[in-house]
């Protein structure tokens, strides 16, 4: 794994600081948005491009520059994502480092989403995989990225309504679980030629981790510490984020606890209203059922790997990545 994510570096590496010189030639004034589109790429673990490469390989393709390439390009999708959602959201810090908002203001913060999102499609395309391959996965990624929206323009048409755990679910599949492992998996795999019975076997496998991972996700930015996250613990919270966290806290609360829950929540969120927050999250047991969740999913995703009929390297590469976005809950 970690060789693979040096790889996916040094892909990225080569070809965000071809399109960043193209930039500066054109006028050096774009400096500012050639160091923050970089500092937006910098850093990750690379999780999307490793599920992608490991579909490739699920369907019996080999090791290529080209695929890891491919790969690689979504990782520009996600820089894309967290650009956007840390505007969406007023996050002030991503990966410990300044948002790109707080450096240069929403309007380039905009611009330089939309520039990554337009890398990610012409460093895929430019990936050097025969056309062929490419244009057998175009649907895919227009999916991909039609689900990732309607997730986030969910989850902002969502906030402050009432709690409901299925919304709740059905945000954190779209925005962030389809995206993060089902769509990557799926479009590796569909670039490699894979049967139905391997798409299958991967789609058992992705669709509870990619849930099981934005749960972690959500677990860990209200209760997660920020030398870890890289954010803001204030963030989750003071946004009103409809999560499963909160919906389980909402509805597992008593009278009292509700009621104090969603003053805090209708105020401004500083760490001591952080603090009582989590106190009485606590007190519902809504982290432990959250936590309960992402056991029940982790062990499906196990489960479609068991007796799986992939390519022999691929199975147990693909249980590594189980524990690599499901860790520390």
């Amino acid at each position: 794994m970690a060789d693979l994510r040096e790889r996916v570096d040094q892909a990225l590496e080569e070809f965000v600081g071809t399109e960043t010189a193209a930039l500066l030639d054109l006028d050096p004034d774009l400096k500012p948005v050639v160091e923050q589109a970089r500092l937006s790429v910098a850093g990750g673990k690379r999780i999307r491009p490793a599920f992608c490469y490991w579909g490739w390989r699920a369907a019996g393709q080999p090791d290529t520059e080209s695929a890891i390439r491919a790969a690689a390009a979504l990782e520009l999708v996600h820089a894309a994502a967290l650009v956007h959602d840390d505007i969406i959201d007023r996050s002030p810090l991503r990966r410990g480092r300044p948002t790109a908002h707080e450096r240069l203001g929403d309007g380039l913060a905009i611009m330089i989403g939309d520039l990554l999102l337009a890398w990610a499609g012409q460093m895929f395309h430019a990936s050097g995989l025969p056309r062929a391959f490419l244009a057998r996965a175009l649907s895919l990624w227009a999916e991909m990225g039609r689900e990732l929206i309607a997730g986030e323009c969910l989850e902002i048409l969502r906030t402050g309504r009432p709690a409901d755990l299925d919304d709740s679910l059905q945000i954190l599949r779209l925005k962030t679980g389809s995206y993060t492992v089902e769509w990557p998996l799926r479009i590796g795999a569909v670039l490699g030629g894979a049967d139905p019975r391997t798409l299958r076997t991967l789609a058992a496998y992705a669709r509870p981790l990619g849930e099981a991972f934005q749960l972690r996700d959500d677990l860990r930015g209200v209760f997660g510490d920020t030398g870890t996250t890289g954010k803001s613990p204030l963030d989750d919270l003071a946004g009103r984020r409809p999560t499963a966290l909160l919906a389980l806290s909402l509805t597992g609360a008593d009278e009292g606890d509700r009621t104090r829950l969603r003053e805090l929540l209708g105020g401004p969120v500083d760490a001591a209203a952080a603090a009582q927050i989590q106190r009485i999250m606590h007190r519902t047991g809504a982290p432990d059922r959250v936590r309960q969740m992402i056991g029940e999913r982790t062990e499906a995703a196990r489960d479609a790997l068991r007796g799986a009929r992939l390519a022999p390297e691929a199975v147990p590469a693909l249980s590594r990545l189980i524990h690599e976005v499901t860790a520390d809950v």
